[in-house]
């Protein structure tokens, strides 16, 4: 499937990027018939703005896309593999699996930051771990392999990568509580107060804001994390605690007293 949304890159262009492309498509699981859009979907804002003449694109459309088609195709991966849940409860698995928590591991998992194309600057401060441009990169190449190829293609991609994951997936946890409440439940049962969550940075446009959320215990930051708004960010940050909380307790540290959550 072709269109115009291509970045129509010289030859030139796609002649050198293509080694790196290649090896990003065997981690992707698919080939593109244009690897134009490939090479779009990994192209940041960032990028674009420190080669201005040049007619290049970034991704931030192709991402808005991917986004979409990601919702559907985990929806219906979710409802054919839990048609005994209830709409509630399928909304709870569909959120855990396209949340930016999920979708960073996936983005990892294809070392999908060695092949980004941002700017110097980024390049300086650590752009190609940032959570967010992982994420909103992931989705821009979904949104790419679904122009290239269709639905069928994007499908057989992204079930691929969820294989693992949904093998794994505690569906009575993420069905019945969240990250907040399990890590409010854990504090309880170590006899600590409860968390308090504190945004503490706001990065990006209003319409594409980024959330920087810490949450602490008894004044001490046990966790920290970015989502697209402060709810998921929360969700993350309390994830992150909660695997802390058990790193510790699965050195035989009790919970009890007053020594610090982070101590070690």
């Amino acid at each position: 499937m072709r269109d115009d949304t291509s970045t129509n890159p010289s030859p030139h262009a796609l002649s050198s990027a293509q080694p790196f492309l290649t090896d990003l498509e065997a981690k992707l699981g698919y080939s593109f018939r244009d690897l134009s859009l490939l090479l779009r979907a990994l192209t940041h804002r960032s990028f674009v703005n420190e080669h201005e003449g040049e007619g290049l694109r970034h991704n931030e459309s192709l991402e808005f896309l991917g986004d979409a088609v990601l919702g559907f195709i985990v929806s219906a991966r979710v409802f054919r593999s839990y048609p005994e849940l209830t709409e509630g409860a399928l909304s709870k698995v569909k959120a855990f699996l396209v949340s930016a928590v999920n979708l960073l591991r996936m983005a990892e998992t294809m070392n999908l930051g060695e092949h980004i194309r941002i700017s110097r600057g980024e390049e300086r401060t650590g752009g190609r771990k940032k959570r967010a441009i992982l994420v909103d990169t992931y989705e821009a190449v979904i949104g790419a392999v679904y122009l290239d190829g269709g639905i069928e293609a994007v499908s057989r991609c992204v079930e691929n990568q969820l294989a693992e994951v949904l093998a794994g997936l505690d569906i009575a946890h993420l069905t019945y509580g969240d990250f907040k409440s399990a890590l409010q439940e854990k504090l309880h049962d170590m006899g600590r107060p409860e968390p308090v969550y504190r945004v503490v940075q706001e990065v990006g446009p209003d319409h594409r804001k980024t959330f920087v959320v810490q949450v602490s215990v008894q004044d001490e930051v046990v966790a920290e994390a970015e989502g697209r708004t402060k709810k998921e960010a929360q969700q993350a940050a309390a994830s992150l605690a909660l695997r802390r909380l058990e790193a510790w307790a699965g050195r035989g540290e009790s919970g009890a007293g007053d020594r610090p959550l982070t101590e070690g």
